[in-house]
């Protein structure tokens, strides 16, 4: 019997584990967590995939430099973004892995099965080859002798590998996507990957000699070679929801959507919708490639010291800060330029001004003229306005939704908070309160402006979950965002009269001018040692073997902690008074999210004594603190025993 359930699948490209989480890792995630999160808004049941890819050449290379098994290499890496995943509120209901058996499993029957039905043949090759991008380059694609896709250099391989006819399939590719206007998005891309095939579409080379490359997926029917790393990890899209027969006989598959960058379109567009073809399983409905993300103008490069590190964004800004701006600031298949000061302009404007005032003024006012509970509607009209201005926002977000338009729905969303800040204007609850006969009406004007509210909270629960609990919370709405639904804006009268208002938070304060330089000393520090501030969340990879001079370099000693307090405006710092015996250091440490202020005093702690002093939030450190994490928990390096404070760590 036919599962008839409303099912929703969605990806994003699985991240290769030898890259650093990156704005461009975030963006695509962010905008898959939306789009699954007003998917659950609307009822349906959600597959939503994320994952690293884990094999080929330069991760060979590089556990190769470490001395280390490729395992060991990947085993430690995969975290970072799983981690970062965790903070940025992500809501994957799987991270594959494809080092897994399950992926593995099916890539070899896969390959099996296309070796048998003669998709897949044995031949010669000799061509171009790039390695940092592990692929293989003819002549004539050559730009300058060099990759064209990268612009590095490339060497001249000869030897035998097994290649998938994907050549025949081209002009089958060709009418599908004429034929099916969504199936690639924005059009733009479309265009490019036509213009891609509008000339001979040649074999794929899958394979690699065991020779050259061990570290991959053998191949079935050839042990002496392994899986071509694109094949490989296409595949995840499949593996990560069983066999291809649990495929084909239903459940979430084809996907509804695959996000990808621009950069890796053709793989996915062309590679993988003929894998599809070959395997006999549908296309998915749409590959979504969306732009890149310069900075101030320029591409983020290392060498230019540019690079945006999404930890470091999230202890400046806040987790819902960061969602918002980069899914409001340009539309989703464009490239788009961060800069701090354009995040903080979304701060203060969108978020302080529009959204945080108008919670902030509708709680107080029900304080103050209903004693703290939500009021009786009645039965007036006059509010009607109100309730129709949702209304009549709803086909348009859906709208938005359907498109990825993500910048178009938070900006009819906005138009809708400006809507709740223009009534009470209006309304004047202030002057309604001074009059009896006023005070007849200012019930229902109080009740309906707190229902806009709780439905800019639904509204923004997909782009911004966690300030769209808090308002609801604050609002005595038990259940959360995803239990009251897309349906209840239309439905209206979600507000339970008598319910009693609950503190809360008080969401995203303003980012005045004096913090605001602060925040760029923070950033220009972090730029001057190339990477973020390294707090006890971030996750680095392993590094290259250093020798017992390096370590000695390190002075730890045992401190006492003597004083400690929250930053202001800050969710993750701490500042700390540590005495190291010789003297008293000023030290900040981004633990606030596993210690209370008052439980570190008194405690034992390892500092880093000899680190070079940096601001952080316009404060003075001098010194890191030693900690460990595992899922988000900090937990404090220490001893089993009390030593003398400033002794030293060895």
């Amino acid at each position: 019997m036919q599962d008839k359930r409303k099912k929703f699948y969605v990806t994003t490209p699985i991240y290769y584990v030898n890259d650093v989480p990156h704005l461009g890792h975030a963006y695509t995630t962010i905008a898959a967590d939306v789009i699954a999160r007003y998917k659950r808004l609307n009822g349906y049941e959600v597959s939503f995939l994320t994952g690293s890819d884990e094999h080929g050449q330069k991760v060979q290379q590089a556990a190769q430099e470490l001395k280390v098994d490729p395992q060991v290499h990947v085993d430690r890496l995969h975290t970072r973004f799983n981690d970062l995943w965790k903070r940025l509120n992500i809501s994957n209901t799987d991270f594959i892995r494809t080092t897994e058996e399950r992926h593995k499993k099916i890539v070899r029957e896969i390959l099996q099965d296309l070796f048998n039905r003669g998709e897949i043949y044995k031949d010669s090759y000799e061509g171009w080859y790039c390695m940092p991008d592990e692929r293989f380059w003819t002549e004539k694609d050559l730009v300058n002798g060099t990759c064209p896709e990268c612009g590095r250099s490339v060497d001249k391989i000869q030897e035998h590998n097994y290649f998938f006819k994907m050549g025949q399939y081209g002009e089958w590719l060709a009418e599908h996507i004429r034929t099916h206007p969504t199936f690639i998005q924005p059009e733009s891309r479309k265009n490019e990957v036509l213009g891609f095939l509008s000339k001979p579409l040649g074999d794929l080379c899958i394979s690699r000699p065991k020779s050259r490359l061990s570290w991959g997926i053998p191949l079935p029917f050839n042990a002496d070679y392994v899986t071509y790393v694109w094949f490989d990890a296409l595949i995840n899209y499949i593996s990560a929801l069983g066999s291809q027969d649990d495929v084909r006989n239903g459940g979430f598959w084809p996907a509804d959507f695959h996000l990808v960058g621009k950069d890796i379109l053709t793989t996915h567009a062309v590679y993988w919708s003929t894998m599809l073809k070959a395997m006999n399983l549908p296309l998915p409905s749409t590959i979504f490639a969306h732009g890149w993300w310069t900075v101030d103008g320029k591409k983020m490069s290392k060498s230019l010291r540019n690079v945006v590190e999404p930890n470091l964004l999230i202890d400046l800004f806040g987790v819902d800060s960061i969602r918002y701006f980069l899914l409001r600031e340009a539309p989703f298949g464009q490239d788009a330029d961060f800069s701090h000061k354009a995040l903080i302009g979304r701060i203060n404007s969108d978020l302080a001004n529009n959204l945080g005032n108008l919670l902030n003024r509708t709680v107080s006012m029900i304080k103050r003229y209903h004693d703290g509970k939500i009021p009786d509607p009645g039965e007036t009209t006059d509010c009607d306005s109100l309730k129709n201005e949702f209304a009549s926002a709803l086909p348009e977000i859906r709208k938005g939704y359907d498109e990825l338009a993500y910048n178009k729905i938070l900006e009819r969303i906005w138009k809708l908070v400006d809507a709740g800040n223009k009534w009470i204007d209006v309304k004047a609850p202030w002057n309604l309160f001074k009059t009896e006969e006023g005070q007849k009406e200012l019930a229902p004007v109080m009740y309906h402006t707190a229902e806009s509210l709780r439905a800019v909270a639904v509204l923004i629960y997909p782009f911004m979950p966690h300030t769209s609990e808090q308002i609801l919370i604050q609002l005595g709405v038990e259940g959360g965002p995803e239990n009251q639904g897309i349906d209840s804006i239309s439905n209206w009268y979600g507000l339970k009269p008598g319910t009693e208002l609950q503190k809360g938070e008080r969401l995203f304060p303003r980012i005045e001018e004096k913090q605001e330089q602060e925040i760029q000393q923070t950033l220009e520090s972090a730029s001057k040692d190339n990477a973020a501030p390294k707090t006890a969340e971030n996750q680095d990879e392993l590094g290259a073997p250093i020798s017992i001079e390096d370590v000695m370099k390190l002075d730890l000693r045992v401190g006492k902690i003597l004083e400690a307090e929250n930053v202001k405006k800050s969710k993750k710092l701490v500042k700390l008074k540590v005495d190291i015996g010789l003297e008293i250091r000023q030290v900040v440490a981004g633990i606030a999210t596993s210690y209370e202020p008052e439980a570190l005093v008194g405690r034992s702690i390892i500092l880093v004594a000899n680190l070079k002093p940096a601001k952080l939030m316009g404060i003075e450190s001098q010194g890191m603190v030693l900690a460990g994490s595992a899922d988000g928990n900090i937990v404090l390096a220490g001893f089993d025993q009390e030593l003398p404070t400033g002794a030293r760590v060895k």
